[in-house]
């Protein structure tokens, strides 16, 4: 299984990576590889994870207040947010509706 990130969604994780370590050394890096395990775990698994549309899924991170909310398509894991749970629940589906329509 193949895992893509949309640009917006790499945006995401490289500014939460940031931001952690901004806020203690290496935070950031723990962040980094929770999304990473989750990945893994995502790839074994991709219809384990909570469906919040009808080809969306999210998989909640265990120690951060983050979701990776993706698509399966084929032997593709499309990762569409690394989404703040706390912050707007679904703005990202304006931009899985941009990009589904091209």
């Amino acid at each position: 299984m193949q895992v893509r990130f949309l640009e917006p969604a790499q945006y995401e994780l490289d500014d939460a990576v940031d931001y952690y370590n901004a806020q203690v050394p290496n935070l950031g890096q723990s962040f980094l590889l929770e999304v990473l395990t989750s990945l893994d775990r995502i790839c074994l698994w991709p219809n384990a994870w909570h469906s919040i549309s009808k080809n969306t899924r999210r998989c909640q991170l265990k120690r951060f207040p983050y979701g990776v909310i993706y698509s399966k398509i084929d032997d593709i894991i499309l990762v569409i947010a690394i989404g703040h749970l706390h912050r707007k629940p679904d703005y990202w589906l304006d931009i899985k509706s941009r990009l589904m329509s091209k």
